[in-house]
């Protein structure tokens, strides 16, 4: 039982480090949720997805967790050289005690800022350091997360609508043609999505629509 008090009183340093290591790792699982949606490539990847199952007019296929799973594993791809450098960097020098806490988030916060800062446009930055009142900064490090976070985030909204227009063009020309046929046949009463579902899934399977879709998104980043 002494032992157990003294756990959590941090009287042994190897405890206190312990202590530390299971503070950090809960704080980190907390925060992860928002980390990936917000701080990744996961917001564009998700949304580009969604407006291909929307163009096709497949209603729920492929399913939101076949999507959103499918969203993650590339985020984690797209991802995996800024995370391998926030582990060399941060993490595993402050578990083996070499650095402190503070120290080890300026080191992890630095890649996740050249990632997003490179992918924020800076209109968008402009604008939350002008409501925020902060000075211009002058490097990548001196930029605050407050500010470049969402900034990021309505730019990545920005590129994945820009993506999903392209996506939607060909599919709305297959609509406007099926429905120009149909009124010319006399065929109102019959929807046209009925008839030019199976004309859009063909096209998207010749022309190996998942693969070009996935290709884009790589190329993106």
């Amino acid at each position: 039982m002494n032992e157990f008090m003294e756990f959590f009183n941090g009287s042994d340093p190897e405890n206190v480090s312990t202590s530390v290591r299971l503070l950090l790792m809960l704080t980190v699982l907390s925060l992860a949720p928002s980390i990936l949606v917000l701080m990744t490539s996961f917001v564009r990847i998700v949304i580009v997805l969604s407006f291909v199952r929307t163009a096709l007019a497949t209603q729920q296929m492929p399913p939101n967790q076949v999507l959103i799973g499918l969203a993650l594993f590339l985020s984690f791809f797209i991802m995996a050289p800024t995370f391998q450098e926030v582990n060399d960097q941060a993490l595993t020098p402050l578990f083996n005690e070499e650095i402190n806490l503070e120290e080890a988030y300026s080191r992890a916060s630095l890649p996740l800022k050249e990632f997003m800062s490179a992918h924020t446009r800076q209109k968008d930055l402009a604008l939350f350091l002008e409501y925020s009142k902060a000075e211009r900064p002058e490097t990548v490090a001196d930029i605050p997360l407050t500010t470049l976070v969402p900034a990021f985030a309505i730019s990545e909204i920005k590129t994945a609508f820009q993506i999903g227009f392209m996506i939607f063009i060909p599919f709305l020309v297959i609509d406007m043609i099926v429905a120009s046929v149909l009124m010319s046949m006399g065929m109102m009463m019959l929807p046209p999505v009925m008839i030019s579902l199976p004309f859009k899934i063909l096209l998207f399977v010749l022309v190996d629509g998942w693969y070009l879709v996935v290709k884009s998104l790589l190329d993106s980043f």
